[in-house]
C-alpha cells in the first residue's frame, strides 16, 4: 500500500476531498483510521513504513527522527530512502544524512547526483541517482526495434527488472541501486532485449523474431555509436 502526504499532510478523506484529483483520491481511500493531514512522523509511526520516497522539492525535510524512524521499522533488512527531488539543494536529505542515522544499512537512491560517502567502519557506499537514462533509452530501442503496437505494464516492468538485474555483485557491495553510469550502454542493450522478448510474450510485436538469433547481438548491431571521423587541418591551409 501507498500513503500519499502534500502539503497539508496524509492525503485522505477530509473537507478538501471534492477539491482533490480522481489519482489522488485513489490513494486516500484506506489509510488505516489516519486522519487527513497527519504528519509524516505521525504516519510512519502508525504505517510502519520501510520504503520512504520523496518528491516534495522540500529541502531537509527527511530528518533525523523521520529517518530514524524509518530505520526502526525495518530492523532485520536495510530500510529504503529515496529524496527523489531534484536539484541538489532540494533534496529531502543527503546521502551522507541517511547513511550516517541508518548507520549505513540504508538502501539509498536520490534524484540528485552525492558524492561516495565514507561511513564510520572506513567502507565506502556509492550513492546512485535514480534517473530515467537508465531505462527510457531501452524502452525506446526495444518498443522500435519490435514495431510494438504499444508499450504495456509488463514491458515496463520487465524494462525495470532488467536494469536491476544489470548491476554486477561488486556494485551492489558499494551500495548501489542502480549500475555504474559508465556501462550504460550494456543497461540499455539489456533493457531493450527484455522489452522485446516481452512484447512478443504479449503479442504485441510487428516484427518476427526467429527463435534461434541472437537476440543480445542483435539489439547491439543497431544500436547507435557516436564515433566519428577526425578532422585534421592541412599545414598548407592558410588562415
Amino acid at each position: 500500500a501507498f500513503f500519499v502526504l502534500d502539503a497539508r499532510g496524509l492525503v485522505a478523506r477530509g473537507d478538501d476531498w471534492d477539491d482533490l484529483t480522481p489519482e489522488q483520491r485513489s490513494f486516500g481511500e484506506d489509510v488505516r483510521g489516519l486522519a487527513r493531514g497527519a504528519t509524516l512522523l505521525q504516519v510512519i509511526d502508525a504505517v510502519k513504513p520501510t520504503v520512504l520516497l520523496g518528491l516534495t522539492a522540500v529541502p531537509g525535510l527527511f530528518d533525523r527522527s523521520v529517518v530514524a524512524a524509518l530505520a526502526a521499522n525495518s530492523p532485520d533488512a536495510p530500510p529504503v530512502l529515496m529524496p527523489l527531488s531534484n536539484p541538489t539543494a532540494n533534496a529531502e536529505c543527503t546521502a551522507a544524512q541517511a547513511y550516517e542515522w541508518t548507520d549505513g544499512r540504508v538502501v539509498f537512491a536520490s534524484g540528485s547526483p552525492f558524492d561516495p560517502v565514507v561511513l564510520q567502519d572506513g567502507s565506502t557506499r556509492h550513492p546512485s541517482q535514480a534517473n530515467n537514462m537508465f531505462l527510457f533509452p531501452g524502452i525506446g530501442l526495444g518498443a522500435t526495434l519490435a514495431k510494438a503496437r504499444l508499450v504495456s505494464d509488463s514491458m515496463l516492468f520487465e524494462a525495470a527488472l532488467a536494469c536491476a538485474d544489470s548491476l554486477t555483485p561488486d556494485e551492489i557491495q558499494q551500495g548501489r541501486v542502480f549500475p555504474a553510469v559508465a556501462r550504460i550502454r550494456h543497461v540499455s542493450k539489456n533493457v531493450a532485449v527484455a522489452v522485446i522478448k516481452a512484447a512478443v510474450a504479449e503479442g504485441l510485436n510487428r516484427v518476427p523474431f526467429p527463435d534461434d538469433l541472437d537476440l543480445d547481438a542483435y539489439v547491439a548491431s543497431k544500436m547507435y555509436y557516436p564515433f566519428y571521423v577526425p578532422l585534421y587541418q592541412s599545414p598548407y591551409d592558410t588562415p
